[in-house]
């Protein structure tokens, strides 16, 4: 994140002696990213957070993959992966690289028996179905339809759903994520241009401190495993924490799109960015105001990207036979562009209703065998 933030109680100093009502010490932590370079936060523990009983079950959760070195255009249906009870199960990784996985999700139920904590990605989960609670050792944020949760590697998390109607695109990123830089000013601070501001980011509200003993069952994920292990306290035992380092909300509803006479490019609409794929988020806009703007993209090449789109909802002016839930894949090596006769449609139009979500890799994506269990095998001929 690039703005502080505090929640509870912490010392007036770094390293410094933090006593508990009882006159004994709190247990301080580093959490921080990139060695000693990234973004970190300190916080404050009931309990000492080292303190590992039992170490259970390993077993790889590694997608298989289909087509290793890929130059076809794929549609893939989203909504045909199937829901599951539990969330890690539900996870079907259908895109991936060495810097990336792309995943769709559909939980029906939420972590009660465990705790998750990803120590090689960031996630930025986004909620296409669904409400609930995203809890974390760092509190808690409510979320909607719409909204993008970012979790830092590391952090120890359950999942709340309200209901058993859930849908996530999952994004899993070995790079932290960031906002782009060119929104920022050498402070840190989103500049005026930015499409959103830090009043549109939602930090964690509410804490949960338990001060509890027994057996907490946290399931770790690293390096294509899924690592079971018993801690002897409980997780969430932080009283406090401050810093740049934390789990944070923002609603694709709150990112104000940039227009043009002309056709505006993609890095308009980029939301996050890391120095391996960036995100951005295509939401309801007014078109081009040229009097002869053609308001459909131009046809471009992917020479150095894969561009996967994943879309949400509305109408996606440049696309023929696209539902909610559905994935296109272009890769890298060939040109793309609107469907025939996207182009002649959209003149003359005001504005569109689309909302979609696009993640462009600079590395080639592998395709899994799960996405190819959703796969329009004849997309790639849909432009003759």
């Amino acid at each position: 994140m690039p703005f502080y933030h505090k929640l509870g109680n912490i010392p007036h100093k770094r390293h410094i002696q933090f006593r508990k009502p009882d006159g004994s010490l709190y247990y301080e932590q580093l959490f921080g990213t990139i060695g000693f370079d990234g973004m970190s936060t300190n916080s404050y523990h009931e309990q000492r957070p080292t303190q590992v009983k039992e170490i259970k079950k390993q077993y790889s959760v590694a997608p298989k993959i289909a087509l290793k070195n890929n130059i076809k255009s794929y549609r893939l249906k989203g909504f045909q992966i199937k829901p599951e009870q539990d969330f890690l199960e539900s996870r079907k990784t259908v895109l991936v690289n060495s810097d990336c996985a792309i995943i769709l999700a559909a939980p029906k139920q939420s972590t009660n028996d465990y705790f998750y904590k990803n120590t090689d990605a960031d996630e930025l989960i986004f909620i296409h179905k669904g409400t609930g609670k995203l809890r974390t050792m760092f509190g808690n944020l409510d979320f909607k339809y719409g909204d993008y949760l970012l979790v830092p590697r590391g952090i120890i998390y359950k999942i709340d759903f309200d209901t058993e109607d859930n849908r996530l695109f999952i994004v899993e990123s070995h790079r932290p994520i960031y906002t782009p830089k060119r929104y920022r000013n050498w402070f840190g601070q989103l500049l005026e241009h930015s499409p959103f501001c830090e009043r549109d980011i939602r930090r964690p509200e509410a804490l949960e401190t338990y001060n509890e003993s027994g057996d907490f069952l946290i399931k770790v994920k690293k390096q294509g495993d899924i690592i079971e292990m018993v801690y002897a306290s409980h997780p969430f035992d932080v009283v406090g924490y401050d810093g740049y380092n934390y789990p944070y909300a923002f609603s694709i509803h709150d990112f104000e799109p940039i227009t043009g006479r002309i056709h505006q490019p993609p890095p308009v609409h980029q939301t996050f960015e890391t120095d391996a794929f960036v995100v951005c988020s295509f939401v309801p806009r007014l078109y081009d105001y040229h009097p002869e703007s053609i308001p459909a993209p131009y046809n471009h090449s992917n020479i150095d990207s894969d561009e996967v789109l994943y879309y949400v909802d509305g109408d996606f002016m440049s696309r023929n036979d696209i539902d909610a839930g559905h994935i296109s894949l272009h890769p890298a090596g060939i040109p793309h562009g609107p469907h025939p006769g996207a182009a002649e449609r959209s003149i003359g139009k005001t504005k569109t209703d689309e909302l979609a979500v696009m993640v462009d890799t600079f590395k080639p994506l592998m395709v899994t065998e799960e996405a190819m269990k959703i796969a329009d095998e004849d997309y790639h001929k849909s432009w003759l």
